[in-house]
Formats: C-alpha cells, structure tokens, sequence
C-alpha cells in the first residue's frame, strides 16, 4: 500500500518536472526567437515620407517598429538627414526594406541625382548651390556602385564650371566696386585721398582690362557657342558654247571674199 502509494507520487514529480521542463524550454526557446528577431530588426532600415521629406529609419531593438535614424558620426548625420521629395516619386523606395546600410545607399542615390541634376544645369545661382548640396551628400554615401560613382564625378565636374564662372563674376564685381571706392577716396578731403589718387593711377588700366576679360569669359565665351555653318562648294564656272558663224545667203560665212567666177572660154549666149 505505502509501495503503491510512494510510486505514484515519484511518477506524478517526475511529470510535473517534465513539464516544468518543457515550459522553460519554450520560453528560453521563445526569449531566443525574440532576440534574434530583435537583432534582426535592430539592422533594418527602411525610408518613410513624413511632411514631405523623405526620412531614413532604423529598426529598434525589438521584434517590430523603427525610429528616426541618428547616427553619433556627423559626416553620416548629414548624409541620412530627411531628404525634401519636392514632388518625387518615392514610392519604390518606400516599399522596400535594407539589411544593409550600403544596399539602402545605393538605392538612395538616384533620388539625390534627380534633385540635384535640373539645379545644377540651371542658370541660377541659388539652383546651382542648391544642387551642389544634394551632390556633396551624394558624395558622403559610400555604398554606391562604381558606376553611380562615375556619375556623381561627372556631375561635379559640371558644377565646377558653374562655380568657377559665378567666381569669375564675383570677382568683376570686385574690382568694378573697388574702382569706385578709389575714385570716392580720391576726390574726398580725407587724408588717404593723395594715396587713392596714386592706387588709382597705377590700378585703373590694367583693372579696366581684367574686368573686361572677366566679362567677356562670363557672359560671352560661357554661353552657347554657335556651330559655324558648311560652306557649300563653289560650282564650276562653265565657259558659254562659242557662237555659231552667222553666213550668207548663199551659204558662205559672212565677212568672206566672194569666190569670183570661173572663165570656161565659153561665151554664154554669144555665137563666134
């Protein structure tokens, strides 16, 4: 009886600690599917519009949800700041979800090319600075493609020469302002009026000179250049056919001597 009765309690310890067992391992089991989960999303990053700006998400530490990406690194807080869509079509982007951080670059790219191509072929300097920002972060991802990196090379190379003729424009500006200032300064009854007189004496022709070549190179040779056009070549002069010899009724040309009759010995009609 007590044999029996110690059987079953050992066999109903023995089941409760199996399931005991089985319980934690499911949780243990569960708090690992979670974790790797969690990593997993940690590492995620996904591209949201939010007030009309294209933002970089970063997946939490948790199964599901993501924050506003922050990165501690400046030059990488500059690069995933929100992007303005300005009337892009972003929907692609948005659908799609990066496990990596170079994959998310690439994939960014042609939205800054797209922004940053019409400003920088504008005749605008506001646009062409405003294009030059979207290509400088375009130079901070360093995940692109070498192909897309050929691209943004060739881009900056166009906005080089939109920088280097609006500086040529600044500095015309310059001197055209400096010229006046050194007039005003020399007609004035200051003291530095006779050392302006002086500057400007020596200054003047060769600054009249740089200013004209500044605005020649800004506003001429900067423009569009225009294609000479093919001269068509020169037909050949044909000389006129020569005339035709008028002649005489008679058949002989004009101008020369009748052929005088020939005497046969016969006189015609006359009887000896």
């Amino acid at each position: 009886m007590n044999g029996t009765a110690q059987q079953g309690f050992g066999y109903r310890a023995r089941r409760t600690f199996t399931r005991l067992l089985v319980f934690f391992l499911i949780i243990g089991l569960g708090g690992v599917v979670v974790f790797l989960l969690s990593q997993l999303n940690a590492r995620t990053f996904t591209l949201a519009p939010v007030d009309g700006q294209l933002v970089v998400m970063k997946g939490r530490m948790a199964p599901m949800g993501a924050v506003p990406y922050r990165p501690g690194d400046p030059r990488l807080a500059d690069a995933y700041a929100p992007i303005p869509l300005e009337g892009q079509d972003v929907m692609a982007l948005t659908m799609n979800k990066y496990t990596e951080r170079d994959e998310m670059d690439r994939a960014l790219f042609p939205l800054l090319e797209s922004l940053a191509r019409p400003r920088i072929n504008s005749e605008e300097p506001a646009k062409v600075e405003q294009g030059l920002y979207y290509l400088r972060r375009a130079e901070k991802l360093s995940g692109v493609t070498e192909e897309q990196r050929l691209t943004l090379q060739k881009l900056m190379t166009e906005v080089a020469f939109f920088q280097a003729r609006q500086k040529l424009e600044d500095a015309r500006r310059l001197v055209s302002d400096a010229l006046v200032q050194l007039k005003l300064a020399a007609e004035s009854q200051t003291r530095h009026a006779r050392s302006a007189h002086q500057m400007l004496t020596v200054v003047t022709p060769p600054a009249r000179e740089l200013e004209e070549a500044l605005r020649r190179a800004v506003h001429t040779l900067s423009g569009p250049q225009e294609v000479p056009q093919a001269t068509p070549p020169a037909q050949p002069v044909q000389s006129p056919p020569p005339a035709p010899t008028p002649t005489s009724p008679e058949g002989a040309p004009e101008g020369a001597s009748p052929t005088p009759p020939v005497d046969s010995g016969v006189d015609s009609g006359t009887t000896p």
